[in-house]
């Protein structure tokens, strides 16, 4: 499974640790803010799935960092975390931008459905299908579930980012410049890009040599086969 990128925000150390070994033993990938301020930074920086947010942190609290967040453009899904039961509380974080809310103690399988259930839903209001399929090759976009030809195939982050955007775009040809900018963030030598797709389709392609999923438009940049 390649690992969805899930931000932890909350200030006790406790929790944090709780939550990150529960959910990196479901193959999810974890990155840990103890406040407000390092929680934006992390956002601002990184592409993160899911954010899960503590709203009772000293200093900026939950409903600040939610608020920052919907400000500066930011759609992740965010499931926020709070001993607050009071249905003011509930409302106002929903009304900031909250995809959910869970109210402390709660079950680590509860926390996961709800995660699952916020990728889905950010996934129909994008128009795209939770699960992405052409020829034989299926893309759970949810999970992060590639297989082939009806085996499960492991891409590595990056792999997975450059077939992501080839997903969302199946069907158009997209140039090696916005290719490169939209996975590495800048324009970098197109033959790092050539290297990625020859290892993509070694992966993913029943003949390498002969690709039928991942098709080169000359010159210009690369198609991925349109869904069936």
């Amino acid at each position: 499974m390649n690992s969805l990128r899930i931000l932890i925000v909350d200030d006790e150390a406790a929790i944090r640790k709780l939550l990150k070994t529960a959910l990196t033993s479901q193959g999810y990938a974890v990155t840990e803010a103890h406040d407000g301020n390092v929680a934006l930074t992390l956002a601002g920086r990184n592409a993160f799935d899911i954010i899960v947010l503590d709203l009772g942190m000293p200093g900026m609290d939950g409903f600040e960092v939610l608020s920052r967040l919907r400000e500066a453009g930011s759609v992740v899904p965010v499931i926020v975390l709070s001993v607050r039961a009071d249905e003011a509380g509930k409302v106002k974080a929903l009304d900031l931008g909250a995809d959910d809310y869970v109210t402390k103690p709660f079950g680590i399988d509860e926390l996961l459905a709800r995660i699952r259930t916020a990728i889905r839903h950010r996934l129909a209001q994008e128009g795209e299908k939770p699960i992405f399929k052409t020829g034989d090759l299926s893309v759970d976009l949810v999970r992060r579930i590639v297989t082939a030809r009806g085996e499960e195939i492991k891409l590595t982050p990056r792999e997975y980012d450059l077939l992501r955007l080839l997903v969302a775009h199946a069907g158009k040809v997209l140039t090696h410049r916005f290719i490169l900018n939209e996975v590495w963030g800048t324009e970098t030598d197109v033959q790092y890009l050539r290297i990625y797709i020859r290892t993509l389709r070694q992966k993913l392609e029943a003949d390498p040599e002969q690709p039928k999923l991942i098709l080169t438009e000359q010159g210009v940049g690369y198609r991925l086969r349109a869904p069936d």
